[in-house]
């Protein structure tokens, strides 16, 4: 920021900007035991990308809720256009124009994608029918807006998690909204696909819809806002426009310490061979594979990254190592033992468990305690006879929440009360809890914030050391640049690459993600690289 900038007054710097459409107002919200927000206030400027930022447990999330009448404030209004509203629920919030595209799906994976999109705004004929042909029109044309190739017919249960994604913001837009708040609208989309979300959002900018656009992908905040605010555990830091901010700035507001302390690795001793894959195999339906004759080898205190673009394989990999895939093929050995079973428990219990992609569908059960959580895959661990052991159980918990830092003032609270990277650190736990050797991490950081990204970051770092095998998966290159050991790169498959921490770099691994057709298959056995056409 420039010292002509930061000289000016709050009166000037009003004068400079845009009409406010939308204000929250001295925003105060009092849970039980915590202030979520504290005499905040919060501008949305007509037209603009109104971008907010704060680590997880900031306060985003709850002021989010109170400007779509989710939750009303303890102290403080919301005006429209100057005039008070009052937002009593969602349906309120949705007759005076404003829409939310929720971090975690509210889709319903037993419907198809065009019922999902109309839920509850059903396009009626004859008073009584759904017209289901105009619907799966309508909604065809919303998601070639966004230039996807996804079937209005197929249910939303059957697609992977970024067509989710699509599928939630389509349905956004099929509201024709003022105001439109995105809450991670990017966390599991590929770069072509955000491009194409950002040429959306820019559409809507220039049609006069004002967007509140949450992410915690600093560099793609600076590249999409118009202007940005801070929260920090739950007060207002500052706003500014966009063009007068910076990552490391912006970092620097949002922890109080700067971005040089995150994102450190260590270096790791890696032992012996500890997990071998050869040649396996994950059929497609109707045809191909989604992984096709991978081979590789993870060292006993080695970190492996694998990355590549959006279905180049990499989840459906940790899926086949998992045991989650009973049609995989291939042979796995860990410790010197052929894994003869493809079942997720047989698996748990020789030593692989994984950290899945979408924590909340996956990892855990919203409607269960924090304690039930952590030791849903470990149950067998504390039981006594037939009666699980209390005592035991509340050990192994109260040592993950010091060990990992999860920040819970209880145990028994609901899980859905903590924040995305504490939630994450309790599917982290779960997973520990088991005592595997080996760690599947698959996006172990997709929506969390810079500071617990360096938590789950540590978290890997001290496994590694204590010689535990870990894999993990992810699409931001500068964490498997940062983090790894050895990275793997995939597409359409199979593996295209292989680098060495020293070796890797950005040029490097998104060339060797993005071959086309004609792939090149690198050979593990003799250290070679052959063509191979993809089916």
């Amino acid at each position: 920021m420039t010292d002509h900038q930061m000289n000016k007054s709050p009166q000037e710097q009003q004068f400079d900007r845009p009409e406010i459409i939308m204000r929250a107002e001295s925003i105060t919200k009092v849970f039980p035991g915590t202030v979520a927000l504290d005499n905040v206030d919060f501008n949305v400027y007509k037209g603009k990308v109104n971008v907010l930022i704060g680590e997880n447990g900031a306060g985003k999330t709850t002021l989010m809720k109170i400007l779509t009448g989710v939750e009303q404030a303890t102290n403080g209004r919301v005006l429209l256009e100057g005039n008070e509203l009052q937002l009593k629920s969602p349906l309120d919030a949705t007759k005076h124009g404003i829409g939310i595209i929720f971090q975690e799906l509210t889709l319903c994976p037993n419907l198809t994608v065009h019922e999902n999109i109309f839920l509850a705004r059903e396009k009626i004929r004859r008073k009584v029918l759904v017209d289901q042909k105009y619907q799966k029109q309508l909604a065809n044309q919303l998601i070639q807006r966004l230039e996807q190739k996804i079937d209005p017919n197929a249910m939303v249960g059957e697609l992977r998690i970024g067509q989710q994604q699509i599928v939630e913001i389509t349905k956004a837009l099929a509201q024709n909204v003022s105001i439109l708040i995105m809450d991670e609208p990017t966390s599991a989309l590929s770069a072509a696909e955000t491009e194409v979300l950002f040429k959306v959002i820019n559409d809507l900018r220039e049609n006069g819809v004002s967007i509140i656009y949450i992410s915690h992908k600093l560099e793609e905040l600076l590249s999409i806002g118009d202007y940005l605010t801070i929260l920090r555990d739950g007060k207002l830091v500052c706003e500014v426009p966009t063009e007068e901010a910076s990552v490391p700035w912006i970092i620097e507001k949002m922890v109080g310490q700067s971005s040089s302390k995150f994102f450190t690795r260590e270096n790791h001793h890696a032992g012996q061979t500890l997990l071998q894959a050869d040649n396996l195999k994950l059929p497609r339906a109707g045809g191909g594979y989604l992984v096709n004759n991978v081979s590789f080898k993870l060292k006993a205190g080695e970190i492996l990254g694998i990355y590549g673009l959006m279905g180049a394989g990499r989840s459906d990999l940790l899926d086949c190592l998992a045991g989650s895939r009973p049609d995989a093929k291939g042979k796995i050995t860990l410790n010197g033992d052929v894994l003869k079973k493809n079942t997720v428990s047989y698996r748990i219990n020789k030593g692989i468990v994984l950290i899945p992609e979408d924590r909340q569908s996956e990892g855990l059960v919203p409607t269960l305690s924090v304690a039930n959580n952590m030791i849903l895959s470990s149950l067998k661990r504390y039981v006594n006879k037939l009666l699980l052991s209390a005592k035991k159980e509340k050990q192994a918990v109260g040592s993950m929440i010091n060990d990992l830092r999860v920040r819970v003032s209880n145990p028994n609270q609901l899980i859905t009360s903590l924040s995305g990277g504490n939630q994450q650190k309790v599917v982290v736990a779960k997973g520990l809890l088991t005592k595997p050797a080996v760690l599947l991490m698959d996006e172990p950081t997709r929506g969390i914030d810079v500071g617990a990204k360096s938590e789950i970051f540590e978290i890997m770092n001290k496994l590694a050391v204590e010689g535990y095998g870990v894999i993990f998966v992810s699409s931001e290159l500068k964490e498997v640049l940062a983090m790894s050991d050895r990275i793997l790169v995939m597409a359409k498959g199979v593996i295209t690459g292989e680098y060495s921490h020293d070796e890797a770099t950005e040029e490097k691994l998104v060339a060797a993600s993005a071959i086309g057709h004609e792939l090149v298959q690198f050979n593990h056995q003799n250290g070679v690289k052959k063509a191979y056409e993809s089916s």
